[in-house]
């Protein structure tokens, strides 16, 4: 039923000032609305809603992430903008935060303003046959 409609990914936030620069800015979405309950951003094949709430309960785990197609050029640009990589205790992270998967997946994470876990992957690439 949902499979051909526009997916809406949902991010709380309690300042939307701030998380209008955060994703606008430093993470470079266009944005498409502001109202006095959200800020939407537009990116390929989704819509954005950075939801104004009176209290963010972050949680430990990744709520929000990019496929990228080189996971070190962004973790550097995020870097050049301010953002600083996650790491985890217990897992191997090379000296920009990425974490090597089993499956060859290259990731890496950081957290926007309010404290949501964020992330890039770079997906393991098919080998030539």
């Amino acid at each position: 039923m949902l499979a051909a409609a526009d997916l809406v990914a949902f991010v709380p936030t309690t300042d939307p000032r701030r998380a209008r620069a955060f994703y606008g800015t430093t993470l470079g979405l266009p944005l498409v609305e502001e109202t006095p309950f959200a800020c939407v951003f537009r990116a390929p094949n989704a819509t954005l809603r950075v939801t104004v709430v009176d209290r963010v309960a972050p949680v430990p785990y990744t709520v929000l992430g990019w496929a990228v197609a080189d996971v070190e050029r962004a973790v550097r640009e995020l870097a050049a903008r301010g953002v600083e990589p996650l790491r985890y205790d217990g897992l191997d992270q090379d000296e920009l935060g990425v974490w090597h998967s089993p499956a060859g997946a290259l990731v890496a994470w950081f957290r926007d303003p309010d404290g949501n876990v964020l992330s890039v992957t770079q997906h393991a690439h098919a080998a030539p046959a």
